[in-house]
C-alpha cells in the first residue's frame, strides 16, 4: 500500500505588503518541512491580490528550494493557457534539478476569466489553449525534438513528467487525466450543490481512477480547508471569519445559503473545518474522498489566520490531526520536531 503523503498548502493571501506575504510564506514552506509534512504547495494567481497573492509560483518555489533539503515543492495550479508551455518546462526543468528531484507541477484551465484578455487570450478558449499547451509541456518534458535541426528540451528532466498533475471539477476532465496518466489534484472550491463536497468528488475520482492504463499508480491531491487551534473561542472567532469571507464566493457559485442558518450549518456548507484537534479529525474521518487519497493536503483559505495562528496550525496537523487520520510520517527523511 502506498503510504499517504501529508501536504501544507498556501495561496499566500496574508494580509501585508506583497514582499511580506513573501517572506512569510517561506517561512510557512520552512516550518512545514521542520514539522514533517511531506509537500509544500503553492497556488498561481494573476492581478486580483484578494484571490492569490502569487503570479510566479516557480521563482518563489526555487528560494523555498534554497532554504530546505527534503521537502517535495509543487504548483497548485499553474494556470497553463496563460503561459508559454516551453518556458514552463525549461523554468521547471532546472528548477527540478536545482531542487534534487523534489519538484512536482499541477496544472490547470482555470483562472479568473478577466485576467485571460491581458495575455492576448478569450476565456471562452481556455479549453482549447489547455490542451494545446498541455500537448507542447507534456511532448518537451519527454524529450521530444523540438527544433528542425535536432534540438530537445535543456535541460533534460525525464522524471519530472511522471510527477504531473492536472486539476479538474468534473468526471469528464477526470477521465482524461486518468488516461494520461497524470496525477488527479481535487480542488476544495469544487462547486456541489447537493450533498456534501466528498459525494461530488467521488465520482470524479472512480471516473479518474477506471480510465488509469493498467500499470500507473493513481494519485490523487485531496484538498481541504483546515485550520486547527488550540480552543473553543479561538476557533469561533476564526469560523465567523471563514464564513463572512465565504459568502461572496459561494453567492457567485450559484450556492444557495439559508436564512438564518447557524454557525455550524454555514461551516458545513462552505466546507470550513476550523477547531480543537478533537473535533476537526472526527469531521475529517467522515470524508472518505480525502482519507483515501494519496496525498493528504490542507489549507487555510479562506480563513487565512495570522501567521503565528497558522505556524501553531500547522504544528497540531502534523502533530495530532494527521497522525489520527492515518497518516505516517516518512521514517527516510528526518523531521526535527519540538
Amino acid at each position: 500500500m502506498t503510504r499517504q503523503r501529508l501536504g501544507f498548502f498556501t495561496r499566500v493571501l496574508d494580509e501585508t505588503t506583497a514582499d511580506e506575504r513573501y517572506r512569510l510564506a517561506l517561512d510557512q514552506v520552512r516550518s512545514a518541512e521542520l514539522l514533517g509534512f511531506d509537500t509544500a504547495w503553492v497556488a498561481q494567481h494573476h492581478f486580483h491580490e484578494h484571490e492569490g497573492g502569487l503570479p510566479s509560483p516557480l521563482v518563489l518555489l526555487s528560494h523555498a528550494a534554497a532554504q530546505t533539503s527534503r521537502i517535495v515543492l509543487g504548483t497548485s495550479i499553474i494556470t497553463l493557457p496563460l503561459e508559454a508551455p516551453l518556458r514552463v518546462a525549461e523554468d521547471a526543468a532546472v528548477l527540478w534539478l536545482l531542487s534534487g528531484g523534489r519538484l512536482e507541477v499541477g496544472i490547470g484551465s482555470g483562472g479568473t476569466p478577466s485576467s485571460f484578455p491581458p495575455f492576448g487570450h478569450d476565456p471562452t478558449d481556455r479549453s482549447a489553449i489547455f490542451a494545446r499547451h498541455t500537448e507542447q509541456l507534456v511532448g518537451a518534458l519527454r524529450g521530444d525534438v523540438l527544433t528542425n535541426d535536432g534540438g530537445a528540451l535543456y535541460p533534460a528532466a525525464p522524471g519530472l513528467l511522471e510527477t504531473l498533475w492536472q486539476a479538474t471539477f468534473s468526471a469528464e476532465g477526470a477521465t482524461r487525466i486518468g488516461a494520461a496518466g497524470f496525477g488527479l489534484m481535487l480542488s476544495k472550491t469544487q462547486p456541489h450543490t447537493e450533498g456534501t463536497l466528498a459525494d461530488t468528488q467521488r465520482r470524479v475520482v472512480e471516473a479518474y481512477r477506471a480510465a488509469l492504463p493498467a500499470g500507473v499508480r493513481p494519485r490523487v491531491f485531496g484538498s481541504r480547508n483546515l485550520v486547527v487551534v488550540d480552543d473553543e473561542l479561538t476557533a469561533e472567532r476564526l469560523a465567523d471569519r471563514g464564513i463572512e469571507r465565504s459568502l461572496g464566493a459561494a453567492r457567485a457559485l450559484g450556492v444557495e445559503v439559508p436564512a438564518g442558518a447557524s454557525r455550524e450549518e454555514l461551516l458545513a456548507l462552505f466546507d470550513l473545518p476550523v477547531g480543537t484537534p478533537e473535533r476537526v479529525v472526527a469531521e475529517l474521518k467522515a470524508d472518505d474522498v480525502l482519507l483515501a487519497a494519496t496525498d493528504l493536503v490542507f489549507q487555510s483559505h479562506p480563513i487565512d489566520p495570522p501567521h503565528e495562528v497558522l505556524l501553531r496550525s500547522l504544528e497540531l496537523i502534523a502533530g495530532e490531526v494527521a497522525p489520527a487520520l492515518g497518516w505516517i510520517p516518512d521514517p527516510t527523511k528526518e523531521a526535527h520536531r519540538g
